[in-house]
């Protein structure tokens, strides 16, 4: 690792427990059975320990960043979608037309878009940080998708995006994707980095037929012999050059960056995962600081999730990316805050207390 990324990593400390639990022995005050808001009440414990403070500040505002890049394995026919979609989405994103930015509009979070390698050049835009690491990866089946010193550029991009917003007042963190082929590049990483069967963390993407998801299958299969696993899985920076992609590099970074200075981190689908799991690798810690949005239908996903030990807000059905689920459920984390600052205690009420079911 580079020493700007040593100092991030080693800077990630365990979240709060005394927080945590005079954030438990508040809840117990408040005017409600306990446990009667369950994970809601877990969630406001989650965000006590992330902030040090039995009852912690309220997560607004929010920002959303969808990291871009497009992917080299594209070209073994991994995904009907021409690569152009990628720089075509960034421009939605930009002029405010995407799903994500119509959810985050309604949560009240702004998007932020970020240009970490997508293959064609961009024009700048006010909501577009266009600081590409590299054109798009190399093709993961026969090489590595990038050299180590990008992988390391790639987790210090998303990390200083994260530094960047948050000292501009942020004070939760979405995560959001887009990239043509990404679920591959993803489920390769995935498998890698949990040991699980590559074909059973390979999904459809963005809809695939049963021939083209045979041949992601092997494509996946192909680029995790090439691979020496044994010794990457302890060297996360390799594995991500190996495997890509440059978003999900940068996704790891800005997990990474949000744990350091204890902010939240709401993680979208399984391309945020794949990031999560890379940051995961460098420091266990940060998954204390993670809040996992919703349950994508991939089936990486559900190995992301039992690997990280996260427990998913939502379970709606999504596959779209973009940061979309992670959004949907910021709504939750506000509330789980805001019961913990303005919800009465029995006394302040005046209700009577029992320590009925306690």
């Amino acid at each position: 690792m580079t020493q700007p990324l040593d100092d991030l990593v080693g800077s990630i400390v365990t979240p709060d427990a005394e927080a945590a639990a005079a954030a438990r022995d508040h809840q117990l005050q408040l005017t409600k059975p306990p446990g009667s808001l369950g994970r809601i009440e877990d969630l406001g414990v989650q965000l006590a320990a992330i902030a040090g403070a039995a009852i912690p500040p309220m997560p607004e505002p929010a920002a959303v960043v969808v990291f871009a890049a497009d992917h080299g394995v594209h070209a073994e026919g991994v995904s009907p979608w021409p690569q152009e979609v990628t720089a075509q989405m960034v421009a939605n994103f930009c002029a405010g037309g995407a799903a994500i930015n119509v959810i985050g509009s309604l949560a009240g979070a702004e998007v932020t878009v970020v240009n970490a390698g997508v293959a064609e050049p961009l024009a700048d835009h006010p909501r577009l940080i266009n600081e590409p690491v590299r054109h798009g990866t190399a093709n993961l089946r026969v090489e590595a998708a990038m050299s180590r010193d990008e992988a390391g550029q790639a987790l210090l991009l998303g990390a200083r995006t994260a530094l960047r917003l948050i000292s501009s007042g942020a004070a939760c963190l979405i995560t959001g994707d887009m990239g043509i082929a990404n679920t591959t590049a993803s489920a390769a990483l995935i498998a890698a980095l949990t040991g699980g069967d590559p074909s059973a963390v390979t999904g459809r993407g963005s809809g695939i037929d049963d021939a083209t998801l045979a041949l992601k299958q092997v494509v996946i299969e192909d680029a995790l012999r090439r691979v020496p696993l044994d010794a990457l899985r302890s060297d996360p920076v390799g594995l991500v050059s190996e495997l890509g992609g440059l978003e999900i590099a940068a996704l790891g970074g800005f997990c990474l960056a949000g744990a350091a200075v204890r902010v939240p981190v709401i993680v979208d689908g399984v391309i945020a995962l794949a990031g999560a799991l890379v940051a995961h690798a460098l420091q266990p810690l940060v998954t204390g600081y993670l809040i996992a949005g919703h349950r994508s239908v991939e089936p990486g996903a559900r190995a992301a999730l039992d690997h990280l030990g996260l427990d998913p807000l939502l379970d709606l059905g999504l596959r779209l990316g973009e940061g979309s689920g992670a959004a949907l459920a910021y709504p939750l984390v506000r509330a789980a805050a805001a019961l913990m600052r303005d919800m009465a205690t029995f006394g302040d009420a005046g209700v009577t207390d029992t320590d009925a079911g306690r």
